[in-house]
């Protein structure tokens, strides 16, 4: 039971540990600017971000990225070293913190340790000890992309444009470095993770304020296998890399090299001030990746080096952060949170904790002291304030519901229809909360709307009639008067 191991668990001694292990560099895996906060960060980002809405698939609900195929996504590339880093951690506090809720707290403690405000976080994620048997695409290559119609339209459940993405190619569609292309499958993508235009440039930029990408030479020839893939001495981690020394300044990761922002691992606005403060031309990474350079000399020697402190750079655009200053939709929000730092630091962290808990279901289910207020993404059912029917309130309001009018197969049918809108994979939907009497499933035709509405009328006014008569305060709720009318009506059948 995780939910009992879990009362076990120092917060502040495994946050407090988790805080110095952001800045003790390894000499096997060193350090980006002497902080492992972006790994963490990318590492809680991609564990969250398979999420998608179709089907309630992905998440970081269960520590999936443990397992394969995710753990060798190419888009999860090195992120084998960041969960290596946490064993000491993980074996440290043992079963009282789960894999599951340790991937993405360790992103959340990251963001703190750089100078960023979360909004706070929910444990509660039990850990699978098995990969989920997920369908993440028709293709059976890294990358391949056979999850488009012939006009371009992403079909199936999929979250993602490539087999092996999170989301998109930061190259642009295809490797076309185009942003408004690119915007559109942002666009595309990050909804199917039910992220609106605000959530998206939030994110993005919040997440590309901290840390750099890593392309220091072409993968073809220097990057061994995936972890799945790779020969057994290798002990579970995968990307081999024989570039030069393979990690520090020679770590090949998606292909682009360079950072942000000037100042990759604090918190600030940088990411919107380098990108509206420069003119950006098309060049290639040492990796030969497509991404975008400004033009302006004095942009030179604003970057210091992730290694050598006597190196400094440019800053370096993805042709998908270029998306967000270009598309007409996210261009003025990105101008918006440009001028006003305070708006990006509040959407970021609503945003950043909607990543995080998306997949987790009712907020009935976060453990922990730092879980915020209830937001509406979270599908709230208010909270129980009166005295619940006892048993005897039962027996009467069966009787009261048989004599009502209703049928048997009405009364049943709407109970069947209520509930089997649940799904286990993001414990959403189900009866709780009466929904079936509210847009849209009040009008979907598999729950026959007109008979829907009469059912619902009945039942409303004898909760009402129900409730007017208790003096102690009792009531019944409308959820609790539909499931029960069915059971009333199967008892009566039988």
């Amino acid at each position: 039971n995780y939910a009992e191991q879990f009362k076990s668990l120092d917060l502040e001694a495994l946050k407090r540990d988790l805080m110095e292990l952001m800045t003790t560099s390894q000499e096997w895996w060193p350090a980006d600017y002497g902080h492992y906060g972006p790994l963490f960060i990318r590492m809680s980002w991609h564990a969250a971000g398979t999420y998608r809405i179709a089907d309630g698939r992905g998440g970081a609900g269960s520590g999936q990225q443990r397992f394969a195929p995710l753990n060798s996504w190419p888009d999860n590339a090195n992120l084998d070293k960041a969960r290596r880093l946490l064993w000491p951690i993980k074996k440290k506090y043992g079963q009282s913190i789960s894999w599951a809720d340790l991937l993405p707290l360790a992103g959340n403690v990251a963001m703190e340790s750089m100078g960023f405000k979360t909004f706070g976080f929910g444990f509660g994620r039990p850990d699978v000890w098995e990969p989920d048997e997920v369908f993440w695409g028709p293709e059976n290559t890294w990358l391949g992309d056979e999850r488009y119609n012939s006009d371009r339209e992403l079909t199936g459940p999929f979250g993602a444009v490539q087999m092996g993405l999170i989301y998109v190619n930061p190259e642009g569609p295809g490797g076309n470095p185009d942003p408004l292309a690119a915007a559109e499958d942002i666009r595309e993508t990050f909804g199917r993770m039910a992220m609106n235009d605000e959530e998206t440039v939030a994110l993005i930029v919040g997440g590309h304020t901290f840390g750099k990408c890593h392309g220091a030479a072409p993968a073809l020839e220097n990057v061994g296998p995936e972890p799945e893939a790779a020969p057994f001495e290798e002990q579970g981690l995968g990307w081999k890399n024989k570039h030069g020394t393979g990690k520090g300044p020679h770590t090949i990761t998606a292909g682009p090299e360079g950072a942000w922002t000037n100042n990759p691992t604090r918190w600030d606005n940088g990411f919107l001030e380098n990108l509206f403060a420069y003119e950006w031309e098309l060049t290639t990474s040492p990796a030969g990746a497509k991404q975008w350079t400004p033009k302006n000399p004095e942009a030179d020697g604003t970057v210091p080096d992730a290694h050598d402190a006597s190196k400094w750079h440019a800053p370096m655009m993805l042709t998908t952060d270029l998306a967000l200053r270009m598309d007409p939709i996210y261009g003025p929000i990105a101008k918006r949170f440009h001028q006003n730092p305070a708006q990006l630091a509040d959407a970021f962290a609503r945003a950043w904790f909607k990543l995080l808990h998306r997949d987790m279901g009712p907020r009935t289910r976060y453990l922990g002291p730092w879980v915020p207020e209830p937001q509406l993404w979270q599908d709230p059912v208010p909270e129980v304030d009166h005295e619940l029917i006892g048993e005897q309130d039962t027996g009467v309001l069966k009787k009261k519901i048989l004599g009502s009018g209703l049928s048997i197969p009405e009364l049943v049918s709407t109970a069947w229809n209520a509930a089997p809108s649940f799904r286990n994979t993001d414990k959403r939907g189900g009866a709780n909360g009466a929904r079936i009497g509210l847009p849209p499933q009040k009008d979907w035709e598999a729950n026959e709307p007109k008979q829907l509405a009469k059912v619902l009328q009945a039942l409303k006014k004898l909760q009402q009639e129900f409730n007017q008569s208790q003096t102690g305060g009792k009531k019944v709720s409308l959820a609790d008067l539909i499931v029960l009318g069915g059971c009333a009506a199967v008892e009566e059948a039988a």
